[in-house]
């Protein structure tokens, strides 16, 4: 069977199981108009790549049947709205109660950020711990970061290729500003911006510059 067909197939078995909720394998044949082998070959597929999930079902005549619904794995790949969602509600906060409101929320979001990074790392942890773990915790939230090192100058450029607030920062630049000393404070040094997606740039891009902690709090 072509694989691009066999891909479609799955497909739309997956917006089927979305729609109804719970499907038998004679159902989706006949939805499909395909045989039940093929449908179960399907199902196989979908079943290995854990986007969808069987139960018996007990009928008052005849064999019980297994009956499908999609996995909690497989609802993550289908569209969501979250971030227009979430610029609607700065919005109405902003309206409400001001832009200074907006950007405390903001503040919060990197406090918060700030406990989880030294919740993980020690503070007399060395310099290039401390930022193997923020490559690590940016990694995690979807930023797909990475490190590479100035041999001529000693400073650090960290690079992140994707910016999963990018919709959120294009309105609410304040949101990259908190980011930015986010890194200053866990790292204790002088972090620039030199690129930014929310502005236009290829990448969001940061030059490190280690630094005293004592003189990022003086100058905060």
């Amino acid at each position: 069977m072509n694989k691009d067909k066999s891909s479609s197939t799955r497909n739309q078995i997956m917006h089927m199981l979305k729609m109804k909720g719970s499907m038998t394998v004679g159902d989706m044949a006949q939805e499909l108009g395909i045989t039940e082998m093929a449908v179960r070959r399907h199902l196989n597929t979908l079943e290995r790549d854990n986007l969808i999930q069987a139960r018996l079902l007990r009928q008052a005549m005849g064999r019980p049947t297994n009956i499908y619904s999609l996995s909690e794995e497989a609802d993550n790949m289908f569209p969501k709205n979250y971030q227009d969602l979430t610029l609607e509600f700065l919005s109405d906060i902003e309206e409400m109660q001001g832009a200074q409101m907006v950007e405390a929320l903001f503040k919060l979001r990197q406090e918060r950020q700030e406990n989880l990074y030294r919740d993980i790392v020690p503070s007399d942890s060395g310099f290039e711990t401390k930022l193997e773990a923020l490559v690590k915790m940016q990694n995690d939230k979807g930023y797909m970061a990475e490190l590479k090192k100035d041999e001529e100058t000693g400073k650090y450029i960290f690079i992140e290729s994707n910016c999963p607030i990018s919709t959120v920062a294009k309105e609410y630049t304040y949101a990259c500003n908190c980011e930015k000393t986010l890194f200053e404070n866990v790292l204790g040094a002088k972090v620039e911006q030199e690129q930014c997606m929310a502005t236009g740039g290829d990448n969001c891009v940061y030059v490190i510059d280690e630094k005293d902690e004592e003189s990022i709090e003086k100058k905060q």
